[in-house]
């Protein structure tokens, strides 16, 4: 199904953002409601359900937090993110130094946390059960924790030379985050320990002949923007200005030499890429000027380009349920891939009925398992 990912001509986003699109996230619970966040500092909330059950439909915008609202950020959001535990919670953070936790249900922040520089990312763990911390990537070097329950950010991590561009929970161990700073280092953490980093990734898997003793422990020869940890929390992915992506063993820290070839990354910030999730090989989906790479994570080959923005493409968002893909751009839009409608082969019945289901949304909830039917 990824390798058949396609711009859908049935299915639209509904256009709200009068500018730039720089993040989206989708709820983990149902894979329903849609998060995008605009560098006008506009949030929008979007249904991805066809309720129309009309082969071509649009995902309709449920309600934004606009210009005129009095809680909008200033300036361009930069992440937002769903509670992973539940919907009636979001985050989102933005250039105006400011980290907020939004309450779906009335649009009122519930919580708001300030910071002394721009903010580029933050993050909160899918898997954490112990603790409520979001990681927080800002214009100092200097990793700020933020606990929900307490509503303080009273933890720093402290090591990065530069500002943190790009911060990440592992979705396997609940305390281990890693974060990437434009002092070209990736660094992971056990939050629990005060003494400083677990390790800080070397390109050279510490083979000092080949890196000058300043180009030691290094993870990319340029500002590192862009991380994101494979579903199992084995490998970590890691992208820099160098144009290069780099896959690492999360546990052994090393470098597995995957080459990817040229990846062009000329973000001044932090760029959202996504992997795939449940597919036989993985994939990773990025960011490429204004199209969408896709490589195959443990192969490093470049499967295909996804065409159909006009301008730069900030972020890029998996729905795993459906195996589909959502973007968004510079141009506004938010463009979803679904993949392509495979032929069917006239003799198998189970293809036929599969297919049927994929084109006509009303077979979407008609599920029974064969329990059911026994």
């Amino acid at each position: 199904r990824v390798l058949s990912l396609d711009l859908n001509k049935d299915r639209d986003v509904e256009r709200i953002h009068g500018s730039g699109i720089n993040t989206l996230d989708i709820e983990p619970i149902e894979g329903r409601y849609m998060l995008s966040g605009g560098s006008d500092g506009v949030i929008v909330l979007y249904d991805l359900e066809n309720l129309s059950r009309k082969s071509s439909y649009t995902c309709k915008a449920l309600f934004s937090v606009g210009r005129s609202h009095p809680d909008v950020h200033k300036f361009s959001v930069e992440t937002v993110q769903w509670y992973p535990h539940d919907t009636g919670m979001f985050t989102s953070s933005s250039f105006d130094k400011t980290l907020k936790i939004w309450d779906t249900n009335t649009l009122q922040p519930a919580d708001v946390f300030h910071f002394e520089g721009t903010v580029y990312s933050h993050h909160m763990s899918p898997i954490a059960t112990k603790h409520c911390l979001i990681a927080v990537g800002t214009k100092s070097p200097k990793v700020q924790l933020c606990d929900l329950k307490s509503g303080s950010s009273s933890h720093i991590l402290q090591g990065h030379r530069q500002e943190v561009l790009a911060v990440s929970w592992s979705p396997r161990h609940e305390y281990i985050l890693a974060t990437g700073s434009a002092d070209g280092r990736v660094k992971l953490w056990d939050v629990r320990r005060a003494s400083g980093c677990l390790s800080t990734l070397d390109q050279h898997n510490g083979e000092k002949s080949k890196a000058s003793s300043e180009a030691a422990n290094t993870a990319h020869n340029g500002r590192v923007n862009g991380l994101c940890y494979t579903n199992d929390g084995l490998h970590l992915l890691t992208i820099g200005t160098d144009d290069r992506m780099r896959l690492w063993n999360s546990s052994t820290g090393e470098n597995t030499l995957v080459n990817y070839g040229k990846v062009c990354n000329e973000s001044r910030k932090g760029l959202k890429f996504a992997v795939s999730c449940g597919c036989n090989p993985e994939f990773a989906f990025v960011p490429y000027g204004s199209t969408i790479a896709v490589y195959t994570i443990f192969t490093g080959e470049l499967i295909t380009m996804l065409r159909g923005h006009y301008s730069t493409v900030n972020c890029c968002v998996f729905q795993p349920h459906f195996q589909d893909l959502y973007s968004g751009s510079k141009d506004c839009n938010i463009l979803a891939w679904i993949p392509a409608p495979r032929e069917p082969l006239p003799d198998d019945n189970s293809e036929k009925s599969l297919l049927q289901q994929h084109l006509n949304p009303a077979y979407e909830d008609a599920w029974s398992s064969s329990d059911d039917e026994g």
